[in-house]
């Protein structure tokens, strides 16, 4: 944990290597250390509009819900999530998708969700929960520069009609 104190206080530096060996093999009992501590933070205090547990006992095997936000298209709707967590983590970011589908720009068709805190702007200072959360509050506020398909185009040129076809996607995938 003190190596991530240090990583989340202080800027960058090409003085830490996550390469190093010793670091890897610390790293997976840095990671179910800090997973097991964040699994009882979320279970104690869960955050409103979402959750998180565990699939089976893989402390690296999550499965998210979130709960669409009011007042948009995801209004009424839960959608699930699969949340797998590399072994080095919090150096490297969990993969994570949806499995309920989802008309949406920053989501392919696979579930596969396109925000840069999952890619090139993790910081190990992220946890799971701001993950969820973060996942949340992209679905009424997409990011038309991380736009993974033509719903963009409909996002940006005619809202009406986008928010139609993915208030039906809510109905038809996650409302039941």
């Amino acid at each position: 944990m003190e190596l991530l104190s240090r990583l989340c206080s202080s800027k960058p530096s090409a003085s830490v290597s996550v390469s190093n060996p010793v670091v890897k093999n610390a790293g997976n009992n840095l990671a179910r250390k800090r997973l097991q501590k964040e699994l009882a933070n979320i279970t104690k205090d869960p955050p409103s509009h979402c959750s998180g547990g565990l699939v089976g006992n893989d402390i690296f095997k999550w499965k998210g819900a979130i709960m669409g936000p009011a007042d948009t298209p995801f209004e009424g709707g839960i959608f699930f999530l699969s949340v797998c967590i590399p072994r080095d983590y919090p150096f490297h970011p969990p993969k994570v998708r949806f499995l309920t589908k989802v008309y949406h720009p920053n989501i392919d068709a696979n579930g596969n969700i396109h925000v840069d805190i999952l890619k090139e702007q993790w910081s190990p200072c992220l946890l799971v929960e701001k993950v969820l959360l973060s996942i949340c509050s992209l679905l009424p506020d997409p990011n038309a520069k991380g736009s993974v398909n033509s719903i963009a185009h409909l996002y940006n040129n005619d809202r009406k009609l986008y928010n139609k076809k993915a208030r039906a996607w809510t109905q038809k995938y996650a409302m039941g």
